[in-house]
């Protein structure tokens, strides 16, 4: 989470020459590390990835399984 976090200080002093102000940005900060992993945790796992999304499709699809 460190490691994280300094890299979110990085960037944010590289973008916009500004260091993270205070202690709850760095914690939203690592918030955001969690949630980052969370989303790449469900890679591979949504059902749209192998073809393109489209609505039509899905309700297609639906109305051919029900």
């Amino acid at each position: 989470m460190s490691e994280f976090l300094d890299r979110v200080e990085w960037w944010i002093a590289t973008w916009h020459t500004i260091s993270a102000p205070n202690e709850h940005a760095k914690r939203v900060a690592a918030g955001l590390a969690e949630t980052i992993h969370k989303v790449e945790s469900m890679r591979g796992t949504l059902r749209f990835e192998d073809e393109p999304a489209s609505f039509e499709t899905a309700l297609i699809k639906a109305k051919e399984t029900a």
